[in-house]
């Protein structure tokens, strides 16, 4: 017989969730916003035993008390050198962040159930080693690096997305556990990241509208070649058929081919003219044309409530397009700060 989940969250994780939500406040009241570029003070680097640290302090008391029973000199010196080793170890942890310098180093736009990947800088500025360095954000981590001195590594968060529009980072962490696991020393960054989540492609999706065609205008990459009618800087988008190399090799500079009097194509992507009492999968829909437009290098224009984008092609273009369908009314989601 299946058990029936209980919907209500059990005392100890409520009770959790409470205090991780007041700690947040309260550190981001005492630490304010961070700038983009952030280098660790000590006065900000919070240091905690683990439970592996518990364990060795409680086995180190245990011998002291032993020590001091049977007055035992080498009992003595073996339990004074552990708890050495423990408040070095404390030390170390704890100076193994201060310093480093954190910085957002971008955030490219993802669709709705991908995963944002934040790349956040740390660069060690001291002449020394730093070991065991991982970012954190809630239940996600970044992969665990050394930094030598004078070295920059971006570490990458990857936070899950569910719906389109903008994702805020709001906070996360660096911490370490170096050198014995014992202690755990974190700090906490609020630099207000933000990422684009573009609608998620319909995986079903209607017959796009019909292309309109005219001759005589801008000749698409991927169309017919009647006249040739010159040269022209290249684009991002040109297809490598079209480059000039014989000139590219006399002046070095990259030029594309234009043609006159072929065939162009295009179409209009209008929201309004999807049959769909839903809102987010008629976005879905548009999002699906303008992939599939984008991938068989189509011109495409884009029409929707306070926006209308001529038909063009490439990825600036379609960047534009996806941008305006996930800002469309404002959506937004949070990160796991």
């Amino acid at each position: 017989m299946s058990s029936i989940p209980w919907p209500f969250p059990s005392p100890v994780q409520a009770l959790r969730e409470r205090v991780s939500t007041r700690v947040e406040r309260w550190a981001r009241k005492r630490q304010g916003a961070d700038r983009s570029v952030t280098q660790l003070k000590s006065r900000r680097i919070y240091i905690l035993p683990t439970g592996v640290g518990l364990i060795f302090g409680l086995m180190t008391f245990a011998m002291l008390l032993g020590s001091m029973n049977y007055n035992n000199n080498l009992s003595f010196v073996l339990t004074f050198f552990l708890i050495s080793l423990g408040f070095v170890s404390m030390h170390q942890c704890q100076r193994n962040l201060v310093g480093l310098e954190i910085s957002f180093a971008g955030i490219e736009p993802v669709h709705a159930g991908q995963r944002a990947d934040f790349k956040i800088a740390v660069t060690n500025h001291s002449r020394s080693y730093r070991h065991h360095i991982q970012l954190y954000a809630g239940k996600v981590a970044s992969e665990v690096d050394d930094l030598a001195p004078g070295e920059s590594r971006v570490l990458h968060l990857e936070i899950p997305t569910h719906r389109r529009g903008r994702i805020t980072l709001q906070r996360f962490g660096v911490r370490t556990l170096f050198p014995f696991e014992l202690f755990r020393a974190w700090a906490w960054l609020h630099m207000d990241l933000d990422g684009l989540v573009y609608p998620r492609p319909a995986e079903e999706a209607p017959q796009p509208p019909a292309t309109e065609t005219a001759r005589g205008h801008r000749q698409h990459d991927a169309r017919g070649e009647e006249d040739f009618a010159g040269l022209r800087r290249f684009h991002d988008g040109d297809s490598p058929r079209h480059v000039a190399w014989k000139a590219y090799a006399r002046s070095g500079e990259l030029l594309s081919k234009q043609f006159s009097g072929a065939d162009t194509s295009s179409q209009w992507l209008d929201l309004d003219r999807i049959r769909d009492t839903d809102l987010e999968t008629r976005l879905s829909i548009l999002t699906r044309w303008i992939v599939d437009a984008d991938r068989a290098q189509r011109d495409y224009g884009l029409r929707i409530p306070g926006h209308e984008f001529p038909p063009a092609h490439g990825g600036a273009h379609r960047h534009r397009c996806l941008a305006a369908l996930a800002l469309f009314g404002d959506a937004a989601e949070s990160g796991n700060g």
